[in-house]
């Protein structure tokens, strides 16, 4: 765009320096001159119109850009600060994950052989739960109430013996806090 004013500006000063020094005689070239002089002047307030309005969006651009670029490192920073958050959280969950896998070797002798092949079978198929509590007449598996029959046939049923939910199929465990 300054290219386009600078060579209509040179040449206007160009013809114009040619007519005042006289180096053109004739009247018609004189008059013709004077015409493209007059074209020339309008051109140049128009390019310099353009250059403005494009002087202006790029101002615009600028600011808007600077917006983006803050609105960039307030997000980086909150994702830096999340990252922090979850990495601390799985550093945590892991420890908590290492206790209880130490803690489960334990408590799993003694079970009998397929009662934990039952339960790893459904712990795989049930997203990692293979037992839930009953708690308040509800499997904490599937969070659904079991009905009044259901919970007087468990109710009958040796404490020894496995119960599982009708609804997800895992393995009931029973407590005082099951409400049979």
């Amino acid at each position: 765009m300054d290219l386009d004013v600078e060579a209509v500006k040179t040449r206007r000063k160009r013809d114009r320096d040619r007519m005042d020094q006289g180096l053109i005689t004739n009247p018609k070239d004189l008059e013709r001159m004077g015409h493209e002089l007059e074209s020339l002047e309008r051109r140049i307030s128009s390019l310099e119109d353009d250059e403005l309005e494009v002087m202006e969006k790029i101002e615009e651009a600028q600011t808007e850009l600077r917006g983006y670029e803050t609105l960039v490192a307030e997000t980086d920073e909150r994702l830096a600060a999340l990252a922090t958050a979850r990495d601390e959280k799985i550093a945590a969950i892991d420890e908590q994950l290492s206790t209880v896998q130490a803690d489960r070797g334990p408590a799993a002798e003694g079970l009998p052989e397929d009662l934990v092949k039952l339960y790893l079978r459904l712990r795989e198929s049930k997203g990692g739960v293979g037992a839930a509590l009953l708690r308040a007449r509800t499997c904490s598996g599937c969070q659904l109430s079991l009905d009044s029959v259901e919970l007087s046939r468990i109710k009958g049923l040796p404490e020894d013996e496995v119960v599982r939910c009708e609804e997800c199929d895992r393995i009931l465990v029973r407590t005082s806090e099951s409400g049979l």
